[in-house]
């Protein structure tokens, strides 16, 4: 296995974690996953994102800082591969979309003092879907919080996942996943364990699930 730290990265419902689960078990790997459920402001909000988006923001990246920094320090002698469901620049672009510009800059600033002490991922899986698709697996999983997310919210989050990631050269297995089912699909499993296997520059390799 060429890569030691895989990141599964996409929108909101767009599978991330249950990727990222498959992708530890296949490997026998670490596996790191947002704790969105230990974040109190979650559900404040989304029913008042005003008040409340930068309380959120700072709390997970917090949390993601905590989790990844514990990464560095602890080394697994039986688990050579760690696979997480989260890049921790997410933290920089869910602020973009969600603070208002001064303080978007205060967090900018926080985010570069502690990013620098991160590692980075070997690559980067992006999950791509359609908003429509990503509604319908939100509402799929039940989560009572995320029933009234909009859907100018999701696609705002799209375009700066897409930005980011074109404009910064990373190392990426970008997959269009409209129809992706990797639980009950195989062969749609089969195309990412492929992708890994290849040889790739930096910048941005296309799949589609058969």
């Amino acid at each position: 296995m060429k890569h030691h730290f895989i990141t599964v990265e996409g929108n909101i419902g767009a599978g991330k974690t249950t990727l990222a689960h498959l992708l530890a078990k296949h490997f026998n790997a670490r596996l790191i996953l947002e704790e969105f459920a230990e974040n109190p402001f979650l559900p404040k909000f989304y029913s008042n994102p005003e008040q409340y988006a930068f309380p959120v923001e700072l709390f997970f990246m917090a949390e993601r800082y905590k989790q990844l920094k514990e990464m560095v320090h602890t080394k697994d002698l039986f688990q050579s591969i760690t696979v997480s469901d989260y890049l921790f620049t997410k933290c920089l672009l869910f602020a973009k979309v969600t603070l208002p510009d001064e303080e978007f800059r205060l967090y900018q600033k926080l985010f570069d003092i502690i990013h620098q002490q991160l590692v980075f991922p070997d690559i980067l899986i992006y999950l791509h879907a359609p908003v429509n698709k990503l509604q319908a697996n939100i509402k799929k999983r039940n989560r009572e919080y995320e029933q009234a997310i909009p859907d100018e919210y999701l696609f705002n989050l799209q375009e700066t996942y897409t930005s980011y990631i074109k404009q910064h050269k990373i190392k990426t297995i970008f997959i269009d996943a409209s129809n992706a089912d990797f639980l009950g699909n195989e062969a749609h499993f089969q195309v990412v364990l492929d992708a890994l296997e290849k040889d790739f520059e930096d910048g941005q390799h296309y799949f589609s699930l058969p």
